[in-house]
């Protein structure tokens, strides 16, 4: 199963490489089970989303494994993949980018081609792969055009492929110079979240050494700074990490947290059974 993490501060630019790189269970060492793909995306000092992807796993990825270290970001999107579908290419790589937003997907969404169907000539011209993850995105992209707001737009072509396109499932990372939009759905893979005001009081916490709950560190003056992070399964073993619910659409704005639930069931749902040999594999 592909693996996806969102990290955002909400403001203060910091590094990622305590998650990327050094937690018990980083992203890094996910990868050696998600050989086929690795990227990094965040957003630069004039608020442009920037990534680098590469069509081979995280620790072998020199580039990934140097940018974890050293780039500063507010928002950070990165995940490693296991095929379904799409040969490992670095076009097929995530996070992709439209319209200065960064996405990542985890799951399998069948009948790219009624997709392709649903976009016009403009929505299809930023598509480079064949992922059912890139023209799920650009359908996206396409209904925020026409809604004219990112999260109306999000949930009306969740709504459409889910009531007409069969689904296991439809995990979600979309992000915006300062907000973040996560959704598990429905309910086939788990994501996970910690935050500073998001984790139940009284917690009793077994953190690693010089890491405070839900903290990182600014890379300009060291300072401890909150921030969100989102991951397809617990990257340490912090009591404060949540599963999030099946169909909540988790939005932050800035450090700003709210959940809506604006979905209803699949109306074609895929079960294990149903998948393909590699879909099967990628997916386990």
């Amino acid at each position: 199963m592909c693996r996806l993490f969102g990290m955002t501060t909400g403001g203060p630019r910091v590094r990622a490489t305590f998650w990327l790189l050094d937690a018990p269970d980083s992203l890094r060492s996910q990868s050696r089970r998600m050989p086929d793909g690795t990227g990094l995306g965040w957003f630069s000092l004039g608020g442009e989303p920037v990534r680098d992807r590469a069509p081979v796993a995280a620790f072998q990825d020199a580039d990934f494994n140097s940018e974890a270290r050293h780039v500063v970001s507010h928002t950070f999107i990165s995940h490693v993949r296991y095929a379904s579908t799409g040969a490992p290419d670095v076009h097929n790589s995530h996070p992709f980018v439209m319209d200065d937003r960064l996405f990542a997907h985890n799951g399998v969404v069948r009948g790219v081609d009624v997709l392709d169907s649903w976009l016009t000539d403009v929505d299809r011209a930023p598509i480079q792969g064949q992922t059912d993850s890139e023209f799920v995105f650009a359908y996206i992209t396409a209904e925020i055009r026409r809604q004219g707001d990112t999260a109306s737009g999000l949930i009306a072509a969740v709504r459409r492929i889910a009531a007409e396109l069969p689904i296991f499932a439809l995990n979600i990372l979309l992000a915006e110079s300062g907000r973040l939009w996560a959704l598990r759905y429905p309910d086939t893979h788990e994501l996970w979240v910690i935050a500073p005001h998001l984790t139940e009081p009284g917690a009793e916490r077994h953190l690693g050494a010089g890491r405070e709950q839900g903290q990182v560190k600014v890379a300009r003056h060291r300072e401890s700074t909150p921030a969100c992070v989102l991951a397809s399964e617990r990257l340490d073993d912090d009591p404060g990490w949540r599963l999030l619910d099946p169909g909540e659409l988790l939005v932050l704005d800035g450090m700003e947290a709210s959940s809506v639930f604006p979905f209803d069931a699949p109306a074609h749902p895929l079960t294990a059974a149903d998948l393909s040999g590699a879909e099967s594999t990628s997916q386990a």
